[in-house]
């Protein structure tokens, strides 16, 4: 509902009391689910960072990282097509709102550490492997987002397994 509004009229212009109201709720119920309007753009933020966790805990130790990596962000940012028009409008906003990409900030730093503690967690002999891996994790989650808000009738899971492919660094030797 909020997603909505921003998109129609603009973050700036939709207020905590706009949001509470077309959500059928008063203003101290929006508070007690998200401590500012932005927060409402990253709800289900913790949810695909588990995700993304899970999937790569559940890597095979001998298995290539590269195939592991690509799996768990294609999982993590799994949606029903019943949600595509939710999730294209998301990342319009949050691609689009310098707001929201300050507050992302948090949000990608999370990602990047999750990947880069994969990473680090494989054997290699790179100390500047797990690294590259977690900035290029978030650069191809980041690219495939607005490839995809620049091409809506282009498939998000598709951008991101070839983001992945492109920008993933090699698998170093052991």
């Amino acid at each position: 509902m909020a997603q909505r509004l921003f998109i129609a009229r603009g973050f700036d212009e939709v207020s905590i009391d706009d949001i509470a109201v077309a959500a059928g709720i008063g203003r101290r119920t929006f508070f007690r689910y998200f401590p500012t309007k932005a927060d409402v753009c990253f709800a289900d933020s913790p949810t695909e960072l588990a995700r993304l966790r899970e999937a790569l805990a559940s890597a095979a130790p001998r298995e290539p990282y590269r195939p592991a990596v690509v799996r768990a962000v294609l999982a993590a940012l799994h949606f029903p097509p019943e949600d595509r028009e939710w999730a294209w409008q998301r990342a319009q906003l949050v691609l689009g709102e310098p707001v929201l990409q300050a507050h992302a900030t948090r949000i990608y730093a999370q990602w990047r550490s999750a990947a880069a503690e994969f990473a680090a967690a494989r054997p290699h002999d790179d100390d500047v492997f797990p690294v590259a891996v977690g900035h290029a994790v978030l650069a191809a989650t980041l690219a495939a987002h607005e490839y995809w808000i620049a091409h809506p009738g282009s498939d998000l899971a598709g951008a991101l397994a070839r983001m992945l492919d492109l920008l993933l660094p090699p698998e170093p030797p052991v």
